[in-house]
């Protein structure tokens, strides 16, 4: 329960209806996407404008009181889990598209405005926000400013940090501070760069400000279906290795696409062992080429049946199979647990096999759909929290899986970030040196660690503690957290 002098010193600040302090309406705020794990903050504070976030983030400041800034909870890295020493500060009020300025190519948006909110409000004008996650209906632009989301678009647009020119935030101490600007370039160290991503533990955010990119003449998708993993991970390199770089190139597996298809009708070839989406935008030339030749790297890969969009209708039904792969896992599962891993894409047909032979072994299916053109895998395991094991079974599939993307060369994260999911995995990637200089950056901003505490960055001693866990069989479980 919240101190009383504290609950008191808030409501200078807030109205009444802005703080939520009762167990029954924290509930609604103990998780993010990441379900695993459930925690109920002391409090959740709902601030609508800047002035009342300095105020509350000196007072958290001086009572040395954790703060987890939280934005519409569509991550899927436990980033946005609460602290139970702490409050949750929730931007939701924050959902004003301050202005659109089509000259610039840009627009400044309060943190709670939706992804897709963007594009809608700059369609006017011919222009849109390219960065897509598949949850672009939902999440908030701080929120992807905070993980460095992506989308299916990434590969050639790139992700949030390439499309946001500045960010305004709140220093827990109650400081403002600017990182980059309006200009295509900033006098200084590269800041921009570090606070997206920085997983809400550097700062609060409260006004983006993001580059918007012209509508292309045309955008065609071309379906592809194999009847082997192999040979769509080969077309996916002969793509890149011609020196195409397509708007979107999405790979599914047979299990992802039994899901998907009855649940959306997109028109997927439900024998097939995978597919792939690969779109060209452009000038209606520059489209038509590249489709042919993508067209003809896909036929010598192998491909069984090949269909090119017709329509914007018909491109669209082939995407929103994509985009709707996590709901249709949930209706052939009660549970599913979404990983977040980057690899080499050479390595993308010998890490499918790697994670099908997990499967076998957890006993636990595996749905694979994933950002093929940059190697960012997105598998789901499939499980049901009430049967017995099966959370702890899921868990250590995920964590082989992410330990499998570190062997072959690549990160445990692409675009969810770490928060608690893949605290245990930072030891494994990163030198206890490495460590200490995240911790180093983090002291520099928040030198009593009460932003988002506990997520992203072990502490020393955790590594060696789950290095020793790890020796006898052992594991560690998340600080600070019950198991759901």
């Amino acid at each position: 329960m919240l101190d009383p002098t504290l609950l008191s010193a808030l409501g200078d600040i807030l109205p009444p209806s802005a703080i939520v302090a009762t167990a029954e309406g924290t509930r609604a705020y103990e998780c993010d996407g990441l379900t695993l794990f459930r925690e109920q903050p002391l409090a959740v504070l709902l601030p609508e404008n800047e002035a009342q976030v300095i105020s509350i983030l000196r007072l958290c400041h001086a009572a040395r009181l954790p703060v987890v800034a939280r934005g519409a909870g569509t991550g899927l890295s436990g980033g946005a889990t609460p602290h139970r020493k702490g409050v949750v500060l929730s931007l939701a009020k924050f959902k004003r598209i301050l202005s659109i300025d089509p000259l610039s190519c840009s627009a400044v948006v309060q943190p709670g405005v939706r992804n897709l909110a963007i594009s809608e409000a700059a369609a006017v004008h011919g222009l849109y926000y390219a960065p897509d996650p598949s949850s672009q209906i939902a999440c908030t632009i701080g929120g992807n400013v905070a993980e460095n989301s992506g989308g299916v678009h990434c590969l050639k647009y790139g992700l949030t940090v390439h499309n946001v020119r500045r960010v305004r935030a709140v220093l827990i101490d109650g400081d403002v501070v600017e990182f980059g600007g309006e200009a295509l370039d900033a006098a200084g160290y590269d800041l921009l760069a570090l606070i997206t991503g920085s997983e809400g533990l550097l700062a609060v955010i409260t006004e983006v400000t993001v580059k918007l990119t012209p509508t292309p003449q045309q955008a065609t998708c071309v379906l592809a279906s194999f009847d082997d993993l192999e040979k769509a991970g080969d077309a996916v390199a002969a793509i890149i290795g011609a020196g195409i770089i397509p708007a979107g190139l999405e790979m599914m597996d047979q299990l992802t696409i039994a899901a998907v298809e009855p649940f959306v009708r997109a028109g997927y070839p439900v024998d097939a062992a995978a597919i792939l989406l690969c779109e060209s935008d452009g000038t209606t030339d520059e489209v038509a080429d590249e489709i042919a030749r993508m067209r003809q790297l896909l036929e010598a890969s192998g491909a069984t049946t090949i269909v090119v969009s017709q329509s914007e209708t018909q491109r669209l039904k082939f995407w929103s199979g994509r985009k709707a792969a996590f709901p249709a896992a949930g209706r052939i599962s009660p549970d599913y647990y979404c990983i977040d891993g980057t690899i080499p894409r050479r390595s993308l047909a010998p890490v499918l096999k790697r994670i099908e032979m997990l499967s076998r072994e957890f006993g636990l299916r595996c749905m694979n759909v994933f950002h093929a053109g940059d190697g960012n895998l997105h598998p789901l395991i499939l499980y049901d929290a009430n049967v017995p094991d099966e959370v702890a079974r899921t868990e250590a599939f995920g964590a082989r899986i992410l330990e499998l993307c570190i062997e072959v060369g690549g990160t445990i994260t692409g675009e969810h970030g770490v928060g608690l999911e893949k605290i245990d995995q930072m030891c494994t990637q990163f030198a206890a040196p490495e460590l200490e200089r995240f911790h180093a950056i983090k002291r520099a901003f928040d030198a009593e660690g009460l932003l988002n505490p506990g997520k992203a960055v072990p502490l020393l001693h955790r590594c060696a503690e789950m290095g020793r866990m790890h020796v006898h069989g052992g594991q560690l479980p998340h600080p600070d957290l019950p198991r759901f």
